[in-house]
């Protein structure tokens, strides 16, 4: 019997789930299993799982904190984290210890009452495999049970740690290392089982998700997402190869780089499977068809991985809709009947309420400014599509919303049982779909077919401010029932941190201008908040220990849009990457230190001496190979080096990092495999001309900070 799971009653019962007890203080590190993360409710000062329970609600019932105190909230203690990419991961906190992943997929555990380090992992990635990862070298969280840690690397291994001490218990390859693969999603524990997918349908991979018996490492079961060539895995991909037209490939995508819910009383684990390799549907699967499972939401028996059923939020999907998104189980009223259902506010720009036993559409309706479709069906559950939307199959350019970022990302929601609402953090973010003419696969980088020379951002004032324009980002409180929103907070830009709800009325957010807030839950006042330095994407959490609640947050500026999107990126301010956990309290008096001066670093480049047709051709070659990781039209996000101050190196020390790979180790890989030196200096090229166009009024570099890797 589990100690922590003997029935107490009253007064007895609230001391005893609100505050560490001897029994849980003298228990071994992280002794975690299904049962009591099933009943996580009913400990609710820790933090079990990524979501904290089964339902991946993110609603915690603590209320020590709460709309009457949360004024008096200040920074309880920091530690700074020895990684400068993107932080995006959730802590665990079990009986006092905070385990948490960052970038390049290390492990900490921590003292959750101090912020001390007691151990930390480095898996050692090896820093060029970020080149195959289509959104920062990030990771979202670890799993605990039975005394060890689990973590998925961003190089594809599964491995699990004693929770004591950090080392490793046992590590296995999940993928294939030969292919694009990563990992940067959180595992999930199941009846024994660790649950796993993957990245990388960016660069033409076949999606799955894989059960792993927790004790030794092997593998239970694997389910894919699309069929393959040479049989069936399972039943299912036969029925799903009839939605595939022409000769298509089996690293069509698919993959499952995030989404994992499960329902005991069912025994069905959800997740959601992503976009398609390339994103054009045409190029994918000449001839149409719905290429299932791409962009779908399935349900698997949790025993066996065996399929039960599934639901398709965008069918051809070809404007990068994965269905990745957080899968969100609750017991709602509708029409007067209470219903188990499954929420997710996708990509699309859509909120689904579908029926989690069978995967029947219950209602869906856009939270967000939508163009590609002018509703959901609601018969046949399909989207009603404008036929301009179809960019593959017209030959002609459209500029979608939403765009490759979504209405709504990775970065979690939370639904509140109090309130009855959903509080989303979502965005307008807008992209010009051009396909590539001629399109063939590259051995190295993504492989998407679009043309993103064409739809670079011009060197044009008036167009950069009416794209800078378009960019919004906003806190949605969502009635999930009725499906309308219930109020918003505006942000000043897109690319804003994930969402925790409490049983205090409080809502918890950081966003892109550095900014750490709660607001009320019900009406969406703001209450208090504390500038952190530092972007925040990672979503929040909350537990007690030693009878004080806290609220800790991840903060690290990074991702996708802080890679890819250049001087767009800095709709909410030039924000530098300053990787910390922070946690709060109330009276909290801890100060964080001066954040690091910007380098006064001044633009310089050489003359430009390209003829047109060289810095045409080069930027395709920038535009296809560079810009995903230095930014688009040659401008940073700030997150790696800005290739325009890189401008007066000379053409000798280009090729040997090029295609030499001299700076491999820190992060750099070698493009010889898709470029020659003709092509590097038709780039370098395009990057002189670049920075010789924005040399009055260049943005100054960020300093990175204190004890950061690259």
């Amino acid at each position: 019997m589990n100690l922590y799971l003997i029935p107490l009653a009253g007064a007895a019962l609230a001391l005893a789930l609100s505050l560490p007890s001897a029994i849980a203080a003298s228990a071994a590190p992280a002794a975690v299993d299904s049962a009591r993360i099933a009943a996580a409710d009913k400990e609710p000062g820790n933090w079990l799982s990524y979501g904290r329970t089964y339902s991946e609600q993110r609603f915690s019932p603590l209320d020590q904190i709460n709309d009457r105190n949360a004024s008096q909230l200040g920074l309880a203690w920091y530690l700074d984290l020895d990684s400068a990419r993107g932080q995006e991961a959730t802590p665990l906190v079990i009986d006092g210890v905070m385990y948490t992943s960052t970038a390049w997929s290390m492990v900490k555990a921590i003292d959750a009452a101090t912020g001390k380090l007691k151990w930390a992992f480095d898996p050692q990635v090896p820093r060029d495999w970020a080149v195959k990862a289509c959104c920062d070298a990030v990771n979202r969280g670890v799993a605990a049970y039975r005394g060890k840690i689990y973590v998925g690397t961003l190089d594809g291994r599964l491995i699990a740690l004693n929770a004591a001490i950090g080392k490793v218990v046992w590590s296995v390859q999940t993928t294939d290392p030969a292919k694009p693969y990563t990992i940067t999603g959180a595992p999930r524990i199941v009846k024994d089982k660790v649950l796993i997918g993957n990245g990388g349908a960016e660069f033409g991979v076949r999606g799955y998700i894989s059960a792993y018996d927790a004790k030794t490492g092997n593998l239970d079961w694997r389910f894919y997402t699309i069929p393959g060539k040479t049989g069936f895995e399972q039943p299912i991909l036969k029925t799903a190869l009839a939605t595939w037209k022409g000769a298509y490939s089996e690293s069509s995508g698919g993959t499952v780089w995030d989404a994992i819910s499960y329902d005991p009383e069912l025994n069905l684990v959800y997740f959601g499977a992503g976009n398609g390799t390339p994103w054009s549907a045409q190029m994918r699967s000449p001839g149409g068809g719905d290429n299932l499972f791409l962009a779908s939401i399935v349900a698997v028996n949790a025993d066996t991985g065996a399929y039960v059923w599934h639901y398709q939020v965008t069918p051809g999907d070809e404007w990068d809709y994965d269905a990745d998104q957080q899968l969100t189980l609750a017991d709602l009223n509708i029409d007067g009947k209470p219903r188990k259902v499954i929420m997710q506010a996708s990509k699309n720009g859509f909120f689904y309420v579908l029926d989690r036993a069978t995967g029947k559409l219950i209602s869906a309706k856009n939270y967000a400014t939508v163009n590609w479709t002018t509703g959901i069906d609601p018969n046949s559950g399909r989207p009603i599509e404008v036929a301009k939307a179809r960019y593959s199959e017209n030959k002609s350019p459209w500029v979608n919303l939403p765009g490759p970022l979504g209405a709504h990302n990775w970065q979690p929601m939370s639904f509140d049982p109090q309130t009855g609402l959903v509080y989303i953090p979502a965005q307008d973010t807008g992209f010009p779909f051009i396909a590539e003419a001629g399109y063939k696969a590259a051995p190295i980088g993504y492989n998407i077919g679009l043309d993103f020379a064409a739809a670079s951002l011009p060197n044009d004032a008036k167009v950069k401010a009416q794209a800078l324009a378009g960019l919004k980002g906003e806190l949605i409180a969502w009635d999930p029932v009725a499906q309308r929103e219930v109020w918003r907070v505006q942000h000043k830009g897109p690319w804003n941190g994930g969402v925790l709800s409490t049983a205090g009325n409080l809502v918890a957010q950081g966003n892109a201008t550095g900014e750490f807030a709660v607001y009320r839950a019900d009406n969406g006042q703001k209450l208090w908040s504390m500038k952190v330095q530092t972007g925040v994407l990672a979503a929040p959490m909350t537990y007690l220990v030693n009878g004080q609640q806290y609220i800790a947050v991840l903060a690290g500026w990074g991702g996708a849009y802080a890679l890819a999107d250049g001087a767009l990126s800095f709709k909410s301010g030039h924000i530098p990457n300053i990787s910390r956990v922070l946690a709060f309290r109330i009276g909290g008096t801890a100060k964080l230190p001066p954040p690091p001066p910007n380098v006064d670093q001044p633009l310089n480049p050489p003359p430009s001496t390209a003829n047109a047709k060289t810095i045409t051709t080069g930027k395709a070659y920038y535009s296809r190979f560079c810009g995903v990781c230095h930014g688009d039209a040659a401008v940073s996000g700030g997150l790696v080096p800005d290739l325009r101050y890189s401008a007066n190196l000379p053409m000798a020390t280009w090729r040997s990092i090029v295609l030499g790979g001299q700076l491999r180790q820190g992060g750099m890989p070698s493009f010889a495999s898709a470029l020659d030196p003709a092509k590097v200096s038709d780039i370098r090229g395009y990057v002189i001309a670049r920075a010789n166009e924005d040399k009055p009024s260049a943005p100054q570099p960020l300093k990175k900070a204190g004890k950061a890797a690259p």
